[in-house]
């Protein structure tokens, strides 16, 4: 989305090995770098359901693995421009592989929205009331055209 490059240190772990060989860290990165407003220092983490379960009961109160949670760390903060947002993407391999196959959706291209997804919460954005929801969807729409993707949203 973005022409400039920012800076960007990025780490991928993969505690759930399934999707290691088909989601790389060069698409991981390319997908990142498309969303990004500014620079970053990122871990993007692929999980089983039950580490996501575990994580999403403690740090959100929902007992249950949910697709995509991220960890802003400095979102409270006001960033220079030079200043990276620092955040932890963690991806369950269990619910995007569920999820591709029920909206009928390629696990490479879910797992490009959710990381694109992902970066836009780590970067303030978010969807709590309707007017926010639309403007991020939109926003997503967008990126994930640029990235060579379909509406994510589209039924």
């Amino acid at each position: 989305m973005q022409e400039k490059k920012h800076p960007l240190e990025l780490e991928v772990q993969f505690a759930d090995t399934r999707l290691e060989g088909e989601i790389t860290e060069a698409k991981l990165q390319r997908w990142v770098e498309a969303a990004l407003l500014g620079p970053a220092e990122l871990t993007i983490r692929f999980v089983d359901a039950e580490e996501g379960q575990a994580l999403n009961k403690a740090y959100r109160g929902k007992d249950y693995a949910t697709n995509v949670l991220t960890f802003a760390y400095n979102e409270e903060e006001e960033l220079g421009e030079d200043d990276p947002t620092q955040a932890d993407i963690v991806l369950c391999t269990d619910v995007l592989q569920r999820e591709a196959e029920e909206q009928k959706k390629t696990v490479e291209e879910h797992a490009a929205h959710l990381v694109v997804h992902g970066v836009l919460h780590a970067q303030g954005w978010d969807h709590e009331n309707d007017d926010d929801a639309e403007e991020m969807e939109q926003f997503e729409r967008d990126i994930m055209e640029v990235l060579g993707f379909p509406d994510p949203y589209a039924d």
